[in-house]
């Protein structure tokens, strides 16, 4: 059996213990194209052989830029480790500037990039990154060269010794990638992860699988780049479990039904939005049907694990299930047994209902720094506890220092950030990382994060305000899409409140108000204000009266990625944020009239 101790050591495992028929699925021309275990190990060394004849040395670097998920990724990323060169995975979304840091700091000898979106905007700077020699191209694009002419190059394999002695020289601890973080402020900083770094993530993440190992499916669609979804798809793989690719976002539902997965990972954001649209749906319902529905999310919302709750519960949640959750499932591609949460907090209110609707919901935590799971809920053996991070991986060790700040130790910590010393020294103490998260580990050992550290402020009272604990709250408000919560330094702390506009516009015509048409109108109009100082004052009563939001602002703008509001990872951008709406910020703080009764602003 083969010992898995390096990255690409995982498809060979598969390949022996599994040989699966569809190790990965992307879909093609309408068809979902299926690469076979063999063909997955056959052509990542035709790869390896390809790239020798280019000239590629060990330790050189090659970027990967895709749209998407898809088994070309996955070829080229086996196919440059084996060769001891290093893959440098890219978002897709960042700017041009960033595509052109990122690519000189790491030195990029060649770029894969998946279609003619992403080539463009490597185009458009490309002449400023000397060390660039090739940019290749997944999808076939006039006059750029295709993947395919390295998988040709490979076909001869004569030159396959070589590769074998490029696997062989290669030790766990080599460095394996660098992953370019996208930080809410500054310049991306490169995490230099190494094959045990990553493998020690996937061994310890791997017994708290709930699944048939040989015989189950997951969908893939949060973006490779992040080490978030590559661990897990390592995992997958090391478990045997069959791949499948989703197209788009915009495509979800159809892949989840041809696929029926049993397994996906999901950020909040996206869970937010399933339970938004199924319950529009359920507010169009009408007599007992409508009931059951409202009854069963009542139900839901109470869940606890375990069947805690007691038989009586248990025996109407099994009718909540048969009669209104078993759709939930069915729209989900009908036999989706778990997903697994990570990149933000989930609130714990989503994670009791779809738990109740029998798709449980696994919420772990970690940071790309420590590749990256440093704590995950398990179902199996009492592990799982809804509010919490769940407990600790084998051989991830965590202490709490004296200010909260989570501090990890263990295998999965990176060796650094590349060619950056000083910043490295100043994360890594004794071995500790110093993840900036504040936390907390209760009596049974279960991780809870409370707030980042570098968002928690003062205000000039001299009260520490904890910004995500508030905005994780009343983002469960159907009327906010996004909020931040500001005032470091000011009196009291205030918001900026992106309001989800496709339901205000349902709640208008429900209440028939005419709220306006664009954005502008809508965050501007007095019944909308109005309503949303309504469901501030409701969340309010939740916090100590020194962390109540006093006012808000509307902001008509949409939050994304491109607009520069949010990650890749879908974070907010808090700095960028406050610069952007500087007008509405001296609005609440520096131009406010004593009655408060200015337009678009709550009390």
């Amino acid at each position: 059996m083969t010992d898995v101790t390096r990255i690409f050591d995982i498809p060979y495992l598969q390949l022996e213990k599994y040989d699966l028929k569809d190790a990965l699925a992307t879909k093609q021309d309408g068809a979902w194209k299926q690469t076979s275990s063999k063909a997955y190990v056959d052509q990542a060394n035709s790869i390896s052989r390809g790239l020798l004849r280019t000239g590629l040395e060990v330790n050189d670097k090659v970027a990967v830029i895709s749209s998407s998920n898809r088994t070309e990724w996955h070829l080229l990323d086996i196919g440059v480790l084996q060769t001891g060169a290093q893959t440098v995975p890219i978002y897709p979304t960042i700017s041009e500037e960033d595509y052109e840091f990122v690519l000189n700091h790491c030195e990029a000898r060649y770029c894969f990039v998946s279609d003619g979106e992403v080539l463009a905007k490597v185009n458009a700077i490309r002449a400023k990154v000397p060390s660039l020699q090739e940019v290749y191209s997944f999808d076939k694009i006039e006059r750029v060269k295709n993947w395919t002419e390295i998988l040709d190059a490979g076909k001869d394999d004569s030159n396959q010794d070589e590769v074998e002695a490029r696997k062989k020289a290669i030790d766990a601890h080599d460095l394996a990638t660098l992953i370019y973080t996208s930080g809410t402020t500054g310049r991306p900083k490169g995490v230099m992860l190494s094959h045990n770094n990553i493998v020690s993530n996937v061994l310890g993440s791997a017994e708290r699988v709930p699944l048939n190992a040989g015989d189950s499916r997951a969908l893939s669609f949060l973006p490779i780049c992040h080490i978030f979804e590559r661990m897990v798809v390592y995992l997958y793989q090391y478990y045997g479990i069959s791949i499948y690719f989703a197209e788009s976002i915009d495509k979800m539902s159809d892949n989840l039904k041809e696929v029926k997965p049993n397994v996906m990972t999901v950020v909040p954001r996206l869970l937010e939005k399933v339970y938004d649209k199924i319950y529009a749906k359920g507010s169009e319902l009408t007599g007992i049907k409508k009931k059951l529905f409202f009854w069963a999310l009542e139900l839901g919302e109470k869940f606890e694990p375990y069947k805690a709750n007691g038989w009586w519960y248990e025996m109407q949640l099994a009718i909540a299930r048969k009669l209104i959750f078993s759709k939930w499932q069915e729209g989900l591609g009908g036999q989706l047994d778990i997903m697994v949460s990570g990149s933000a907090a989930l609130q714990p209110r989503l994670g009791r209902i779809f738990a109740a609707a029998g798709i449980p919901v696994m919420e772990g935590y970690g940071l790309t720094e420590t590749s990256p799971v440093i704590a995950v809920n398990c179902q199996k053996n009492h592990g799982w506890k809804i509010g919490t991070v769940g407990k600790m991986i084998p051989g991830v060790e965590v202490k709490i220092a004296e200010d909260g700040e989570i501090l990890c130790k263990g295998p999965n910590v990176m060796m650094g950030y590349y060619k950056d010393p000083e910043k490295t020294e100043a994360a890594l103490t004794d071995g500790y990382f110093h993840t900036g998260d504040i936390g907390e580990v209760d009596a049974e050992g279960f991780l809870r994060i409370t707030d980042r550290k570098k968002e928690m402020f003062k205000t000039s009272g001299g009260k520490y305000i904890a910004p995500q604990i508030i905005e994780n709250e009343m983002k469960q408000s159907r009327f906010i899409e996004h909020i931040m919560v500001i005032g470091e330094g000011e009196k009291l702390p205030a918001a900026f409140i992106q309001p989800n506009f496709d339901f205000l516009k349902e709640w208008a015509a429900r209440k028939r108000i005419d709220i306006g048409k664009t954005n502008e109108e809508i965050a501007t109009n007095p019944d909308v204000i109005a309503r949303y100082q309504e469901e501030i004052a409701a969340y309010n009563k939740k916090f100590g009266h020194w962390e109540q939001i006093k006012k808000f602002e509307l902001t008509p703008d949409i939050w994304s990625i491109e607009s520069g509001h949010l990650t890749p990872t879908l974070k907010l951008k808090r700095k960028i944020i406050k610069e952007k709406y500087q007008d509405l910020y001296d609005k609440i703080y520096r131009h406010e009239s004593e009655n408060g009764n200015k337009k678009n602003q709550g009390t």
